[in-house]
């Protein structure tokens, strides 16, 4: 059964505080789709490979994971729908004892990588990823000739659709008036835009994360696009930002990506402002539908009528994670409020802990 991200976030922390003595702890992704046997023979012929490890303790700690991976996997029929992440070790402490451990993780969302790595600690990137996604912005750099669509999840960049106008080019083939000419390509450009727009509805008219999109291209050509009106209203009210991007090919996703770190940064900032004034304007009515404090919103959320919780960034971890770990288990979000908006300065001098809620409690 696939974790939930407050599940995940805790294994993750658990398995960074272990730290192998050699290159003995072995981290396996196996992605989204990915047959689990073709994983399972791969290990078996890395079992093969470990026997030429030159420690003694070494080998037999990387032989006896790999042992332990590949009889889990053998109990498996096929792959989970989002993919598996193990994790196996001796984690033991102390030197010359074992404490040979297995952690296996559904994710939340498909995991997108294979990965086989024996090391001195586990690999958790991609988990890490994972744990950054809250929403997902749409990607588009285009031109007259060519358009990619992409999607950008956290710091992951990921390539959706390649189109082709198929235009030609200004050289005008058999002796056809300038003005013909002109008028077979801006009629084809017609076209190639509504395709696009056609494309980015399909892609994200019904994506439930997709807080915003961008776009990228030369100039004019980005701009006669979005001014044409090809785009459906909905998707048009989430573009966020237009950028100048010379390529429009896979590159240019990451061009416009990096030349829209100031827009991407502004909408972390409008999502905390927003939370942080619907908080305050609840607190401020006075009507018990927000806490103030350490136990009144722990009080709250032993009730089940927590919302959203909030915790400042400035916190203790263990009261941060105390408070995580009874939001998951009340099904209240839980949201890390920095201290980069007046909003959430004010919230961490006010004692940084608070929750709106879905009932008022006596």
């Amino acid at each position: 059964m696939a974790l939930n991200k407050d599940e995940l976030r805790d294994i993750v922390e658990e398995l960074e505080n272990y730290k192998g003595r050699h290159t003995e702890l072995i981290s396996v992704y196996i992605a989204a789709g990915y047959d689990v046997n073709s994983v399972q023979k791969q290990l078996e012929a890395e079992k093969s490979t470990a026997k030429n490890i030159k420690s003694t303790s070494t080998r037999k700690n990387v032989i006896d994971a790999l042992e332990k991976i590949v009889r889990h996997l053998k109990t498996l029929k096929k792959t989970p729908e989002n993919g598996l992440a193990l994790f196996s070790g001796n984690v033991s402490k102390v030197e010359g004892q074992d404490d040979l451990q297995l952690w296996t993780i559904e994710p939340p969302m498909p995991l997108k990588v294979r990965l086989y790595r024996c090391d001195k600690e586990f690999v958790l990137e991609s988990l890490k990823e994972m744990l950054e996604v809250d929403e997902v912005f749409g990607l588009l750099v285009m031109d007259r000739k060519e358009a990619t669509i992409g999607l950008l999840e956290g710091k992951r960049i990921e390539c959706l659709q390649k189109m082709t106008s198929g235009i030609p080019s200004k050289v005008r083939a058999g002796g056809q008036s300038s003005q013909r000419f002109h008028r077979i390509t801006e009629g084809l450009t017609k076209e190639f835009y509504k395709r696009i727009a056609d494309e980015m509805k399909k892609i994200f008219f019904e994506m439930p994360k997709l807080k915003g999109i961008l776009v990228g291209g030369p100039i004019p050509t980005k701009d006669e696009f979005l001014d044409g009106e090809y785009i459906v209203t909905k998707l048009r009210e989430k573009i966020i930002g237009c950028k100048d991007i010379g390529n429009t090919d896979a590159s240019g996703l990451n061009d416009l990506v990096e030349a829209s770190q100031d827009i991407l940064a502004q909408q972390e900032i409008i999502h905390e402002k927003k939370a942080m004034e619907r908080y305050f304007e609840a607190l401020g009515e006075g009507r018990g539908m927000a806490t103030l404090g350490l136990d009144d919103t722990k009080h709250a959320l032993q009730y089940g009528a927590v919302e959203r919780t909030f915790a400042s960034v400035n916190l203790s971890k263990k009261i941060s994670k105390e408070l995580k770990e009874m939001s998951g288990s009340t099904g209240s979000s839980f949201e890390i409020i920095s201290t980069d908006t007046t909003e959430g300065e004010q919230f961490y001098n006010l004692g940084g802990i608070g929750a709106l809620l879905r009932f008022k409690i006596n």
